[in-house]
């Protein structure tokens, strides 16, 4: 139907204009409103009304278009366009054009009456439009006989794609339930797997819905979670809507949802020309066939009733006034409604004495009914709401007839405050909207403008609180940020602070730990994968210039972890740690780890690796340096046999497991070994040097980094004779940095072999006492002294007066074993065997 077809000569049409969401109606409506001098159009929403108000403003100007809702009234002097809510029409003031849209909500339980009542006797002196569905056209012809009828095709197709888990729906979709507590917990779970999600609930304020819908249109999410105060009047670019539930609480009743309350809502989905698809998730199972057909094709049952209520009310007495309410309707098609909020708040007024003896008149009466209509926000009609609709009727029934500024003032105060979570916030909304509409009833407040800025500033505050708290329980920015991120596929502005905080696009995202990006990912796995995603992108750059930073670094750059704390093994750079040693080709030849994650490629990783690699080698030299010039000896065969042991052990050796190749050394080689710090004992041939506290330390990383140990076990202090040996250690660890276990105690070498001379010298005598010196040489108790002696090859005999004294051990001869080739080679009972069998182990 175009435009064109119905020229301002039509007069006193009244037009039926139905079909489904997506038709156009509402556009059409207000075109064919300003078209005429003057108009009126009433609508289910003050949202609704407040949005196309801006629209006809700018078309019109503001001097011509007024505003009227119950909580918001702006009427300019020459106001020739009325935008309302359907209740608050003044359809006593005569315009030439008037409309109603949603019309088919004559058949809402709550507040059909008010629709029939407009359909019945609005009406525009020149034309008259309702706007509806398709459903409301018997009843439109049965009631209205005069009414001609246009359809409107929806614009764009509405098809059915199933039932899908809540983390498969795409992005823009509208996810409906019909509880707030539903909402929130569905809420929650797409913040955590999708980045976050605007909400939109019945008790929410205009400014507050608007600002939710704002995110969602603006991009911000990708997804909506509401109740089904989305089914009307919130045209947004939703392509997908989703049922959580299919059942509802309607006031009344859990029951199950309508074919035309499921159409309803999922018209949402495709707005103008683009294709919508709606279906099921969460808990809600398939959509019956049925159902679905009938929603598709947008063909429904028509409605066979419509709720009324007795508009011809009777203001004698409270009592007269109720019955009138419950008057029969005229017509078998209208059925009489349900007690209403204001009746109900009537028949609990009628119980108050006080409210009895004043309402004893018309008049008083009337202004009684008037205060009924006061909304409960809240819907819960409560027992504090009653009391303030009696204290209102009261205050206003007083000689002044106004409210008392002091009470009104103390009211709203206590409703000015912004803390509080969601809910508290909801209430406080609920009661100071109902201010605002008290506030608008000029002549019940002495100032009624300053109330009214008041109360709109509060809800304004309120609102904005609530829009706050909402998005930061329900929107995570960064994850947000990520999905946007990843769908654009463009180049990412990323930042690394000194302290190594990563943002991306502003957002925080994680941190570099050197070479690795740390997630700072507290949801799903799935949320990890994305940050990770999104940091390969953005940090390529950054990586690439820390892989040359640290090439070109200085030696003095880096470090090895405290040997007594969980980084041991572990090469620092400043204080971050950027690799591991691992086992190499020998112990002092350790390989090392870069840590690099997935965001540094291989080649870059061999880079770390050299630079790394060639650092350790300098640091391991110059702690073993006296190792290192060993290895490096020019001397004879036996002697660099000597050497190679020495250093394959880092540093010391029972004499017996040289096999008697010190006894083959030269004089000018054992001359160039004494040189390089190698000391020739009776039981221990070791380098001297190699017992100082810094090689000793490396000594001990080495061998736990060649035996994969996890910590380190404790040193001894530098200086130390002798040590006990703590539980679990293993012996060959002591071996390792230059101590021989006897006994309990691990001794160091050059102490154990000056003891050894010491005790040699007393023996040459024959049977000796031990002497307490000896325990001081070795740093050991007096009763440790048998189990060092028995291991330096002496017996102990006890006496018998009870003394103990030792006795030297006769050598058994050398046994021959073996050797390949035929010959034997020697071996010598030692009692260090058990010690020597460690080590070759």
């Amino acid at each position: 139907m175009v435009l064109s077809v119905m020229s301002i000569s039509d007069r006193r049409r009244v037009l039926a204009v139905l079909g489904p969401t997506n038709t156009g109606k509402t556009y059409l409506a207000v075109e064919r409103m300003l078209g005429h001098p003057s108009g009126m159009i009433g609508f289910p929403l003050r949202l609704l009304a407040r949005e196309n108000y801006d629209k006809i403003v700018k078309a019109k100007g503001a001097a011509k278009v007024a505003l009227v809702t119950g909580e918001e009234k702006i009427i300019p002097p020459g106001a020739r366009y009325f935008v309302c809510t359907v209740e608050s029409m003044p359809i006593d003031r005569p315009v030439d054009f008037l409309a109603v849209d949603e019309i088919q909500l004559c058949a809402d339980y709550e507040r059909g009456h008010v629709f029939t009542q407009r359909l019945l006797k609005a009406r525009g002196a020149a034309e008259t439009m309702f706007l509806g569905a398709e459903t409301m056209r018997p009843l439109i012809r049965r009631l209205v006989p005069e009414a001609e009828f246009i359809t409107r095709a929806r614009f764009s197709r509405l098809s059915y794609s199933g039932r899908r888990k809540m983390t498969r729906l795409p992005p823009r979709s509208a996810v409906v339930a019909f509880s707030a507590s539903d909402v929130y917990r569905m809420a929650e779970m797409i913040r955590r797997q999708r980045g976050g999600t605007a909400v939109v609930l019945g008790a929410l304020s205009p400014r507050t819905r608007n600002a939710q819908v704002g995110m969602y249109q603006a991009g911000e999410v990708d997804y909506l979670v509401a109740t089904d105060a989305i089914g009307m009047g919130l045209n947004m670019d939703i392509d997908h809507v989703a049922f959580a539930r299919l059942v509802k609480y309607d006031g009344f009743s859990i029951r199950h949802l309508r074919a035309t309350e499921l159409a309803q809502i999922a018209g949402r989905a495709g707005r103008h020309m683009n294709d919508g698809t709606f279906g099921t998730t969460d808990e809600a199972a398939d959509i019956d066939d049925e159902v679905v057909e009938a929603i598709e094709s947008h063909a429904f049952e028509p409605l066979k009733t419509l709720i009324w209520r007795n508009a011809d009310l009777d203001f004698r007495s409270p009592r007269a006034l109720l019955k009138s309410l419950d008057a029969r309707p005229p017509d078998p098609v209208l059925r009489r409604a349900p007690e209403a909020d204001d009746q109900l708040a009537l028949t609990a007024l009628l119980r108050d004495e006080s409210v009895m003896k004043l309402a004893d008149n018309r008049g008083a009466t009337q202004l009684l009914w008037d205060v009924c209509q006061i909304p409960d926000f809240r819907k819960t009609l409560t027992d504090a709401h009653t009391r303030l609709l009696a204290e209102v009727y009261r205050q206003l029934m007083a000689p002044s007839g106004r409210l008392v500024t002091d009470w009104v003032a103390k009211q709203i105060a206590r409703l000015d405050r912004t803390e509080g979570d969601i809910d508290t916030l909801v209430a406080r909304l609920a009661h100071i909207r109902t201010w605002t509409y008290i506030s608008h009833h000029g002549e019940w407040l002495p100032d009624p403008r300053h109330w009214q800025e008041k109360a709109r500033r509060i809800e304004d505050t309120l609102s904005d609180a609530l829009h706050d708290r909402l998005t930061q329980r329900f929107v995570d920015r960064r994850s947000a940020m990520l999905v946007r991120s990843l769908k654009s596929g463009g180049d990412l502005l990323a930042a690394v602070t000194a302290a190594g905080d990563v943002l991306i696009e502003g957002e925080y995202v994680g941190r570099l730990d050197g070479f690795r990006f740390v997630p700072d990912a507290a949801g799903s796995s799935e949320d990890t994968r994305a940050l990770l995603s999104v940091a390969r992108r953005a940090l390529k750059r950054e990586m690439a210039e820390r892989v040359r930073r640290l090439e070109a670094e200085p030696d003095g750059a880096f470090s090895l972890g405290p040997l007594d704390g969980e980084r041991w093994n572990a090469v620092l750079w400043g204080d971050v740690p950027v690799a591991t040693l691992v086992p190499g080709a020998d112990p002092m030849r350790p390989a090392v780890r870069p840590l690099t994650g997935d965001l540094v490629e291989h080649a870059a990783r061999d880079r770390i690796a050299r630079r790394l690699e060639a650092w350790v080698a300098s640091e391991v030299a110059a702690a073993l340096q006296p190792l290192v010039r060993l290895r490096e000896a020019r001397v004879s065969g036996p002697a660099r046999g000597i050497a190679f042991q020495l250093v394959e052990a880092m540093g010391g050796l029972p004499l017996p497991a040289l096999d008697g190749l010190s006894e083959s050394v030269g004089e000018a080689d054992r001359k160039r070994l004494r040189a390089l710090g190698v000391r020739f004992g009776e039981r221990h041939v070791f380098v001297q040097p190699a017992l100082k506290p810094k090689t000793v330390t490396m000594r001990a990383r080495l061998w736990a980094v060649a035996n994969r140990l996890i910590r380190v076990p404790a040193l001894p202090a530098p200086g130390t004779p002798s040590v006990v040996m703590a539980e679990g250690v293993p012996p060959a660890f002591y071996t390792a940095i230059g101590f021989a276990p006897a006994g309990r105690r691990a001794v160091r070498l050059d102490r154990l072999e000056a003891l050894a001379e010491a005790v040699r010298a007393v023996a040459a005598a024959g049977p000796f006492v031990a002497d307490t010196a000896w325990a001081q040489l070795v740093g050991c108790t007096r009763s440790d002294l048998p189990a060092l002696l028995t291991g330096l090859g002496y017996r102990a005999v006890i006496d018998a007066d009870g003394s103990t004294h030792y006795h030297a051990v006769k050598q058994r001869p050398r046994r021959r074993r073996r050797r390949k080739g035929g010959q034997d080679a020697p071996e010598t009972a030692s009692p260090f065997a058990k010690l020597r069998m460690l080590d070759r182990a």
